[in-house]
């Protein structure tokens, strides 16, 4: 009997310009456009294998080893159904395919990363989710028609459907038929742009993402002007600069957006706060680090940029990323030892941390913080889209039950 199964990895993304706000809380219609960066696989993923068998009395999923009911009406039952009725559409043009559409599936997914944590990963796994079902059931689809569906599964999700730099666009039309995701450069157009998160909580957050814009987009005048007056431009502005590698105006972009999306946060009734003390003296070291750089008549070398959590993600050319992890370990002590994976310090230079600072740079910015204040950093960079994989990666065993559960 044939074995009917897809595995698939997918990325995490990160926005630069942030998408925060829906105009349809169904059909998840943002009210502003939004731009990301596509991280790595090679260091963070979601990885989803899919089912379908006549055997299998219903749907089930289960997410890093515990079973997740698939509710009626849910942005899970949606994004099954969705992919179910486009199955059905290959299999009324090819008579001899099989009817998978009819078969219940089992879905396995698994994030190499905490969820939940405002590390995106909802969008990664909505990501992973909709690529395997696609690859399941063979669907001629591309990526930008796929993040239809993700979209609906989280907003976000959308983004992690392509590798490089991705829009999310807005759209006007009611059914969302025209709010879907583009690529505006390829991970080969910018390789050397590289990203170091700062893992400051991986606890779930206090305020999620779906009820916390809900408020804002209910209570905050701010939202208006952005929505309007500010995001359009720095949108077009932003891909103008990806386009040219222009890193200092990147750069200056994704940090304002960070900015005035926190702003619209402590702007909602009542106010929500994402970022902590650990989170405000990232942004006070990488301020006075690209002020000491652009004094001594250099550039601006690093962005930072927060989504609905503390941990930063500190973008920034490659050949800056050592500087900056000393920085941050210096007022940031880790429990563990920095996983150099790009081998940025050789054996002469010392341990992260016990190099000098910058030329120039102020160190009574910020204060040193306690043992594990930051609990981890990761150093990635540009990463591709969704991966298909091979048998030997599948979560599902023969049974098609997961091969761990908690």
């Amino acid at each position: 009997m044939s074995i009917y199964q897809a595995t698939v990895s997918a990325p995490v993304n990160i926005a630069c310009i942030k998408y925060w706000g829906k105009r349809d809380t169904q059909l998840i219609l943002p009210t502003n456009s939004s731009l990301s960066v596509t991280l790595s696989q090679d260091h963070l993923k979601s990885t989803t294998t899919s089912r379908a068998d006549p055997s299998f009395s219903k749907d089930r999923l289960w997410l890093n080893g515990k079973e997740e009911e698939i509710k009626e009406g849910g942005r899970l039952a949606t994004c099954i159904t969705e992919l179910k009725k486009q199955r059905c559409l290959v299999e009324e043009k090819d008579a001899n395919a099989p009817t998978l559409s009819k078969y219940p599936v089992h879905i396995c997914s698994h994030n190499n990363f905490p969820t939940a944590a405002g590390l995106a990963s909802s969008a990664s796994g909505f990501a992973a989710l909709v690529s395997s079902l696609s690859a399941l059931y063979q669907l001629p689809s591309s990526p930008s028609e796929l993040s239809l569906i993700a979209r609906q599964g989280s907003g976000s999700a959308c983004r992690s459907l392509m590798g490089g730099f991705v829009a999310w666009e807005q759209g006007i039309k009611q059914d969302g038929s025209d709010s879907y995701a583009i690529q505006v450069a390829t991970r080969e157009h910018w390789p050397d742009l590289h990203a170091l998160i700062c893992v400051v909580s991986d606890d779930k957050k206090g305020t999620s993402s779906t009820s916390g814009m809900q408020r804002t987009v209910e209570t905050s005048e701010l939202l208006q002007h952005r929505i309007k007056n500010v995001v359009p431009k720095r949108m077009v502005a932003i891909s103008d600069a990806i386009k040219a590698k222009d890193f200092e105006t990147f750069a200056r972009i994704t940090m304002q957006d960070s900015n005035q999306f926190h702003a619209v946060a402590l702007d909602t009734d009542p106010p929500i706060f994402y970022m902590n003390d650990v989170s405000r003296s990232i942004i006070a070291l990488i301020v006075e680090y690209n002020r000491a750089s652009v004094a001594a008549g250099g550039k601006i070398k690093a962005a930072y940029t927060y989504d609905a959590g503390p941990n930063a993600v500190i973008y920034a050319p490659v050949e800056n990323v050592k500087e900056i992890v000393n920085l941050i370990v210096a007022y940031f002590p880790q429990n563990q030892p920095f996983k150099d994976t790009f081998h940025l310090f050789g054996p002469s230079d010392g341990q992260p941390g016990e190099l000098s600072l910058p030329a120039g740079f102020n160190p009574q910015v910020a204060k040193k913080f306690d043992l594990g204040a930051v609990k981890n950093l990761i150093h990635t960079c540009v990463g591709d889209g969704p991966r298909i994989l091979g048998d030997k990666e599948a979560l599902l065993g023969s049974d098609g039950l997961p091969k761990t559960t908690m």
